[in-house]
This record gives structure tokens, sequence and C-alpha cells, in this order.
């Protein structure tokens, strides 16, 4: 088996033999198969300009929780914020990452007891995410 592409209209990642990835209406979702965890992507566009690290940071403080702490992080050529937390039985992953006019939500979830199981697979994946 070897590696497959996962193309949007707007950005494409390679994922393992063993992931799988499904369209939802407003996000992809991409998965192992031995159910583990999930990572789901979000895309999102403006209308006019560019996504800069300020008005990335504003997203993210309006989105997310008070408490999450955000670091720097880039995947492949996007740059934004990740952050990691437990809620109710999971553990997450996200990122709010941006290119250009296009900024992208990335989150992994699974069970708490798996936490850190995909982690090093899931950060392959995402660092081959290419914009198109």
């Amino acid at each position: 088996m070897s590696i497959s592409i996962l193309e949007t209209e707007w950005w494409s990642l390679a994922l393992p033999p063993e992931w799988w990835a499904e369209s939802e209406e407003e996000s992809i979702l991409v998965g192992d198969h031995d159910g583990v965890g999930c990572i789901e992507i979000s895309t999102l566009h403006k209308e006019t300009g560019e996504f800069d690290p300020v008005t990335v940071e504003q997203i993210v403080r309006e989105e997310s929780e008070p408490e999450q702490v955000w670091n720097a992080a880039s995947l492949a050529e996007f740059k934004g914020l990740t952050s990691s937390y437990v809620a109710e039985d999971a553990a997450i992953r996200e990122w709010y990452v941006a290119r250009g006019a296009m900024l992208l939500f990335v989150t992994y979830s699974c069970e708490v007891e798996n936490r850190g199981m995909d982690d090093a697979a899931v950060d392959e994946i995402l660092d081959t995410l290419v914009a198109l």
C-alpha cells in the first residue's frame, strides 16, 4: 500500500495507507483505521487581504477557552498557533494556521487513555500540508 494524496480545492496532504479521509459539509475528517483518533480540518477564506499573525491570534482568543495555552506553530507553509488540552474524556490538539488569505482550523481528538499514541503520525501527516 502506498501513500495517498488528499486534495481539496485549496490544499492537499499526504495520508499513510492506514489513514482514511472523508468530506463533511463544513470540514474534512481524517482518521486512522484502528479508530484511535480523528483529525478535522476546516478552511476559512478572507474576502480581501491576508491573515496576519495578529488576526489569527484574535480569532484564537475569540474561539478558544480563556485557560488554553497557545504556542507558535507551523504546519509546512502555514503559520499560526497550537494548543493541546483535555476536555471531558477527550485529549484534543488544535491548530489555527494561515497562509495568505486562507486560515485552517485543525483539531485532532482521541480518548484520554490514547493521548499521545498518534501524535507522531498526526504531526507527520500535517507536515505534508501544501496550499494549492
